[in-house]
């Protein structure tokens, strides 16, 4: 049976998230809270031109050193019109897609929770950007996004209030939302 849909036996919602797991964890950390600093980390490797690849395979959390099961590769790029190979999305999409999957995540764990089955979530994320910036013509250019937008199109066992209600609190709790919306402190040195 697909982990989308509900049990016909037990009417029981299916969403693929166990939120007995997340509350257990919620639980464990507010008692040790020291075992919920997590520290993501990424190596990136230059290929050629601005083509390079980033792998993801170890983390710090729970108070040790942890392993995803494989080591996630990402290639990044720019597109042909800025005269470069193409070889991967740029990183400003990587953004848009790191958005996407966790408030995605936030929806699917949320309706979960809420006894609330899920058909279809689609996310459609776009970043506007003016490329004076980052090409240094005009200073007075923000090099980055000057506005996002998430559209979603969601198929669930809900009325279009409790999807609204499940989309805030998915944007609440997103921890990328979070580092998109706000200031963070970024350190770059050189070793």
């Amino acid at each position: 049976m697909s982990t989308t849909t509900t049990d016909q036996q037990t009417g029981a919602v299916d969403n693929g998230v166990d939120v007995e797991f997340l509350r257990s964890a919620r639980e464990m950390l507010t008692a040790e809270p020291g075992g919920a600093a997590f520290r993501w980390r990424v190596t990136n490797t230059w290929v050629n031109g601005t083509h390079s690849r980033s792998t993801a395979y170890d983390f710090f959390g729970l108070g040790d050193e942890q392993r995803h099961r494989t080591t996630f590769a990402f290639d990044t790029d720019h597109p042909e019109v800025f005269a470069s190979e193409d070889n991967g999305a740029t990183p400003v999409e990587l953004v848009l897609a790191g958005l996407a999957g966790c408030l995605t995540a936030g929806i699917a764990a949320i309706a979960q929770q809420r006894d609330i089955q899920l058909r279809s979530v689609t996310a459609t994320v776009e970043g506007d950007s003016d490329v004076r910036g980052v090409l240094g013509a005009d200073p007075d250019v923000r090099n980055g996004f000057s506005r996002i937008a998430v559209t979603y199109e969601i198929d669930a066992d809900a009325d279009d209030a409790d999807i609204e209600a499940l989309v805030a609190q998915s944007q609440k709790r997103s921890a990328v939302f979070d580092v998109v919306a706000n200031p963070t402190n970024v350190s770059v040195q050189v070793r």
